[in-house]
């Protein structure tokens, strides 16, 4: 409850001050147009009821402007929208066109009746005329006149007095008023004269006999018992009398064009009903007509195509009577054919709409179930899946959306132990650091530094530097076989086992390659025969300025002095392989300032774009370059130029150097 509470107070305050106005427009045209209102006819009040239909519209807009978006969010409502506009409301405007072209032609069937039948009647009086003046323009001048003429009206009477009641037929009509009608050259007049509040059906015609010249009129004045007679395929009908107003007066009850009249008098039937409805389509249709008379005033001025309106009611079936007894024998079943074909139209758009919704239903059943499961996966449960019961596009949709989410749900599993995996490997990648020497040897004319990139997240080389006494320190270096993590345990291993043999006292007289045998004999019995290490390990002794070494199977290093280059290659074979095998010592006399390099393969095997190595030889030249700089800034000087050489910003193995200046 205090949820719709918000949203109504929301409501009412997001109105603007325009469409309270509108509101308040809206509420004032509706008690302008109450017809309890003693103003309502005033010009005032339907400026107002104006002002408020166009209020009405806007807030139709405001309206839509504002829920339009909430309607249309959902696809359902989308569906049902576009349908309505496709299917249903064709359909509606056909209907309302098809019913409202019905009542259109019925009428114009109606008024047609009603104008044929009244013409047909002046006709049948111009004809009567004629017969009257063609018998008596063959008769003998000896007749006598008023026997003639009695004898003829009574014949007439007798023939025509069912179709023309109230006939009057008059022989000695005034040619002048003849002329008012017919004009000046014509022998015949036939059609309605009103006389004021009179209406008649009026035939003139001028008669050459025996007896003379003479102007013979038949007429039939328009009485409610005329009326009864004409069109009986109508309802009740009645025309009414019109005069024109030309006194300049405001108030007038027809308008017709700029001319303006008053009704002034009336003729209805009495005796016309209309039928009861035969059927629910059986609607009643009226309409009114004009009829176009001659009209005598009082002062003798006729005036032609004056109005006199003629209006009628009748039942749809009436007028199906009239139709269809035209049509012949046959009219039944062309009405049969016509209702089942409108009845299959039906049914047709019955089937139509079955569809439609059968299949909005299907399409808004998978896409809710869908949107249901995004919110699952947007909660993070990814165990949801759709049910699928179609074998279609939007079936297919929902086995993507769950082979979506499984896979989705894996990949976030293998995430995790990526993330686990990777928590590890910067664990091993903190102890591999500390396994590296973080203090150098104090020896004095000794300076070492050393860099080593891995090509992954921890690295299989190795580099040692080893204080043994005041004046000797042991360097190392190492490639372990393989990259990652197995090459790294290895290597801690290796570290392991080169320590215990050199932190011991008067390990600076132990030879290198008795020390080299017993790390190899060390990586024979505790790893697997797949695993090996080359290894290059080094003693310098400051005071006889002799560096003994081994090399087991690693690149040569190298001692630069004075442009020349001593390359450490005695030793023996990789470590890990044969358990009992014998190395060979190697030393060397060093010259004073002189620097001494190692270094693994990642160093030396960079290619170009051309598939060239960078080699050991390019590796000294770079070395003889920059060999009086710092061992720091020699160090990184080897690394620039092997990167450089392969412009790959891609590492290919783990790279390490070392680089020690012996001085005197």
């Amino acid at each position: 409850m205090n949820g719709k509470g918000n949203q109504r107070n929301s409501f009412w305050k997001s109105l603007s001050k325009l469409d309270w106005t509108a509101l308040a427009v809206v509420l004032l045209g509706i008690w302008a147009g109450w017809s309890g209102n003693p103003l309502q006819g005033q010009s005032g009040m339907r400026f107002l009821r104006f002002l408020a239909l166009l209020a009405l519209f806007y807030l139709a807009y405001r309206a839509w402007s504002r829920w339009r978006q909430e309607l249309l969010w959902s696809l359902r409502n989308r569906l049902i929208v576009a349908y309505v506009f496709i299917t249903v409301v064709p359909i509606l405007l056909l209907v309302i066109l098809a019913g409202r072209a019905r009542q259109i032609i019925y009428a114009q069937l109606g008024s047609y009746i009603l104008h044929e039948e009244i013409h047909r009647r002046v006709d049948l009086l111009a004809d009567s005329a004629a017969h009257i003046a063609a018998a008596e323009e063959t008769l003998p001048a000896s007749i006598n006149q008023k026997t003639l003429e009695q004898s003829l009206a009574a014949q007439l009477e007798v023939a025509e007095g069912k179709a023309l009641p109230g006939l009057v037929v008059s022989f000695h009509v005034p040619e002048d008023y003849f002329r008012k009608f017919a004009g000046p050259k014509a022998h015949s007049y036939a059609g309605l004269v009103q006389t004021e509040n009179q209406l008649r059906l009026a035939s003139m015609r001028e008669v050459e006999s025996p007896r003379g010249k003479e102007i013979l009129e038949l007429s039939v004045p328009v009485t409610a018992e005329f009326l009864e007679s004409v069109a009986t395929d109508l309802g009740p009908f009645n025309m009414l009398l019109l005069r024109r107003v030309n006194d300049g007066s405001t108030e007038s009850d027809v308008t017709i064009g700029t001319e303006k009249y008053r009704v002034i008098g009336r003729v209805t039937t009495h005796r016309r009903f209309l039928p009861p409805a035969a059927s629910w389509t059986d609607p009643v249709v009226d309409d009114l007509s004009i009829l176009e008379v001659s009209h005598i005033s009082a002062d003798g001025v006729v005036v032609r195509a004056h109005p006199v309106f003629a209006s009628y009611e009748a039942r749809i079936s009436q007028l199906n009577h009239r139709i269809f007894g035209l049509v012949g024998e046959f009219s039944f079943s062309k009405v049969v054919t016509l209702v089942l074909i409108s009845i299959g139209f039906l049914l047709l758009d019955l089937a139509a709409l079955i569809i439609g919704i059968v299949l909005t239903r299907a399409i808004t059943r998978t896409v809710s179930e869908l949107y249901r499961a995004t919110q699952f996966v947007q909660e993070g449960n990814f165990t949801y899946r759709v049910s699928v019961e179609r074998k279609d596009q939007l079936g297919a949709l929902g086995d993507s959306f769950n082979s979506m989410t499984s896979s989705i749900s894996n990949l976030i599993n293998e995430q995790k132990q990526l993330q686990r995996l990777e928590n590890e490997i910067s664990i091993a990648r903190e102890v591999q650091d500390q396994l590296f020497p973080r203090n150098l040897p104090h020896v004095a004319g000794v300076e070492i530094e050393a860099i080593c990139r891995a090509a992954r997240s921890v690295s299989g080389d190795y580099y040692d530097f080893i204080q043994l006494s005041p004046t000797h320190v042991a360097i190392a270096i190492a490639d372990i076989s393989g990259k990652g993590i197995s090459a790294a345990l290895l290597m801690a291993s290796l570290q392991a086992a080169l320590r215990s043999q050199l932190l011991v006292p008067g390990s600076e007289t132990l030879s290198t390659a008795e020390l080299v045998a017993r790390l190899n004999k060390h990586l024979v019995r505790n790893t697997g025969d797949d695993r090996f290490a080359t290894f290059l390990v080094a003693v310098f002794d400051t005071a006889t300025r002799t560096l003994r070494y081994t090399n087991a199977g690693h690149l040569p290093g190298f001692c630069l002095s004075d442009g020349k280059s001593i390359h450490l290659d005695k030793g023996g074979m990789v470590l890990g392989i044969v358990e009992d095998y014998t190395y060979v010592e190697g030393i060397v006399h060093v010259p004073p300032d002189s620097v001494l390099i190692g270094y693994s393969d990642g160093l030396v095997e960079p290619e170009n774009a051309y598939g060239e190595e960078f080699g050991v030889s390019r590796l000294e030249a770079a070395a003889q370059r920059v060999r009086h700089a710092s061992p720091r800034r020699i160090a990184e000087s080897l690394m620039t130029t092997a990167e450089e050489w392969s412009g790959s910003p891609e590492q290919a193995d783990d790279m390490t150097v070392i680089v020690a200046r012996l001085g005197s």
